[in-house]
């Protein structure tokens, strides 16, 4: 019978290190470049009209005066250029009605007054046009979904660029959000 020298070989110590360290380093890579970034929101938005997932006042409905409410922002993040502020309704019958649009808000807007368009640009909403459309829903309670976005930048869209487009053109570019619900069903 043939026998063969079992002596083992140990492996190059320097070999392993390295091997440790490009395990080490391609799982780091994974973790910032192939996982979502996740940071919980910090910024704040609320209404001092109605508490969140509350009754919105009829004034600001299509049943009074359609009247812009008003909204408070704080705790916007250092990175932000920019603010964005969407305003929908997931429970419309056809689809998310989109009542409110404004982007490219500037830092120094922290809120906004009763019945006074922010400082910014407006996006048309789910009627084509421009500026504020409030609640209207044609039965049911719906949710009403105010979206308020910082962003590390401005956006290059003009007046009566679509959500979609704003969506789209900020997508990479979202530092925080904040989000405030409020309820409305005609009394029919």
């Amino acid at each position: 019978m043939y026998h063969m020298n079992q002596t083992k070989s140990k492996p190059f110590p320097g070999l392993v290190l390295t091997a440790i360290a490009l395990c080490t380093v391609a799982m780091l890579l994974s973790v910032v470049f192939v996982w979502p970034r996740r940071i919980p929101p910090t910024m704040n938005l609320s209404s001092p009209a109605f508490k969140n997932n509350g009754t919105i006042p009829t004034k600001y409905t299509c049943d009074g005066g359609d009247i812009i409410p008003p909204l408070q922002f704080s705790d916007i993040s250092d990175e932000a250029k920019t603010l964005t502020l969407v305003m929908e309704d997931p429970d419309a019958p056809s689809g998310i009605f989109d009542h409110w649009v404004v982007f490219n808000m500037p830092l120094s807007v922290t809120g906004i007054e009763e019945g006074v368009e922010p400082q910014g640009i407006r996006g048309n909403n789910s009627t084509g046009k421009v500026g504020y459309k409030g609640p209207c829903p044609p039965s049911g309670v719906h949710h009403y979904i105010f979206t308020l976005y910082a962003l590390d930048t401005e956006l290059p869209l003009l007046e009566g660029a679509s959500k979609k487009d704003i969506l789209e053109a900020m997508a990479s570019h979202i530092v925080d959000r904040a989000k405030w619900v409020g309820l409305y069903g005609k009394s029919r």
